[in-house]
């Protein structure tokens, strides 16, 4: 019976361990844990999702309470079209995250970041394109196009002199969406270095409709497949969402994919940036504990614990701090319903929001639990310990339990109580 690590994942002139870390915001896909794949082989992802939140956090740089400061007097107002971001501040702070990130890199393998084209932030094409041009500035050796088709992203980095030496990938979820990519973008005669083929069954934002439950992960890599060879196009794929064992990735990699982007196991580690006491809810988390539902400002629907604390919490929109998913106009579906519950409840301290979330300052403040469908599973995963919580785990764990197990088998961790008593 064949193990991942019976194949490599060859991306450019590189052979690697064909597992990629996905690159969950904001920050719960940590350096740490982006550094924990390169070193194993493989490929990890950190996320520009908040990226000033990430630096400040990490770095003990200022950049949020600078511009709250600096829109100071627009918070009681429900026109945000004033709120911008300083676009040299947003550069120096993604250098600089990306920059300290690839200081500490060791192994074999590659870091890359996700961006997301969802993150408009009142001005989507200059703060898209400061995001993308800094990364390859400050040396990130791949970068993956999320939560959106990037129909102009190339186009944004064409000029960079890393253009077509870094690694450049997009997240699809359908055979149209990368065929409507790979037209806009066919005059600069560069194609995708990779292609992650998401699922139905991912975390977070998903490519598809509240209809979701009629898709399956398998039938779109294949569809993609054949249309690639038909076109005579060698573009390594990627499946990602819902691949739980190394049986699971196995299967695609027999099937000729190229690699498997997981993230849901990792949330539950060590490196992951979600605070401990989360972790233990997702492990809690049953099948009936996962939802799909339509509160994200951004259009997409989202899966997540739907214990999660953001979700009715009607918070004051924090634009002025954040603002990350302003539209070009300065507005977010949040903000309208917002002030039209605020409206049908007059003098009331705090408001109940149950349609839509504030998701930068509830992803800010880890109370929205994104996860995949098989987070539920997480429990299997680990052992409990005799005060019924449950055993974090190493990513260097997680990772080889994907490279080495074979069939649906999951390794266990050894008892760490066991561990400590035989010390």
């Amino acid at each position: 019976m064949k193990r991942l690590d019976d194949f490599r994942m060859r991306l450019g002139g590189q052979d690697l361990v064909p597992i990629m870390i996905g690159g969950m915001g904001v920050d719960i896909s940590t350096s740490d844990l982006a550094l924990e794949a390169a070193r194993l082989g493989g490929v990890g992802h950190i996320s520009d999702a908040m990226i000033k939140t990430v630096t400040d956090r990490r770095y003990k740089t200022k950049f949020v309470k600078a511009k709250q400061a600096q829109y100071q007097y627009n918070v009681a107002s429900a026109d945000k079209s004033a709120v911008k971001f300083n676009l040299e501040d947003l550069a120096q702070a993604t250098r600089l995250h990306v920059g300290r990130t690839i200081e500490r890199k060791r192994g074999s393998g590659l870091v890359f970041i996700n961006c997301m084209e969802k993150l408009t932030m009142n001005g989507p094409k200059d703060t898209l394109s400061v995001r993308l041009n800094s990364a390859l500035d400050a040396g990130i050796d791949g970068i993956t196009l999320a939560a959106g088709l990037h129909l102009g992203s190339f186009a944004l980095m064409e000029a960079h002199p890393r253009f077509r030496h870094a690694k450049l990938g997009i997240i699809v979820s359908s055979l149209r969406a990368l065929q409507l990519f790979l037209k806009k973008n066919s005059r600069l005669n560069r194609l995708p270095d990779y292609v992650v083929v998401e699922g139905p069954l991912a975390g977070g934002h998903l490519g598809f409709g509240m209809d979701w439950a009629k898709y399956d992960l398998a039938t779109i890599v294949a569809e993609i497949q054949q249309w690639l060879q038909q076109q005579q196009l060698d573009i390594p794929l990627i499946p990602a969402g819902g691949i739980f064992t190394g049986g699971d990735a196995v299967r695609f990699l027999e099937a000729g994919a190229a690699g498997v982007q997981v993230a849901t196991r990792f949330t539950v580690t060590h490196e992951c940036g979600l605070p401990d006491d989360i972790k233990q809810e997702y492990f809690r988390a049953n099948e009936d504990d996962i939802e799909v539902n339509e509160i994200s400002p951004t259009g997409y629907p989202m899966r997540m614990i739907k214990s999660s604390p953001g979700i009715g919490d009607g918070i004051r929109p924090n634009c002025e701090a954040y603002g990350y998913l302003l539209d070009a106009s300065g507005k977010c579906a949040y903000i309208d319903a917002y002030n039209r519950e605020v409206a049908a409840h007059p003098g009331e301290r705090k408001v109940k929001v149950w349609d839509k979330t504030c998701l930068c300052t509830h992803m800010r403040n880890f109370d929205i639990w994104t996860c995949g469908h098989m987070a539920w599973r997480l429990k299997d995963t680990s052992v409990r310990q005799p005060d019924g919580s449950y055993q974090l785990l190493s990513a260097q764990h997680v990772f080889e339990d994907y490279q080495f197990s074979t069939g649906g088998q999951v390794r266990l961790p050894e008892p760490e109580v066991a561990a400590a008593a035989a010390d």
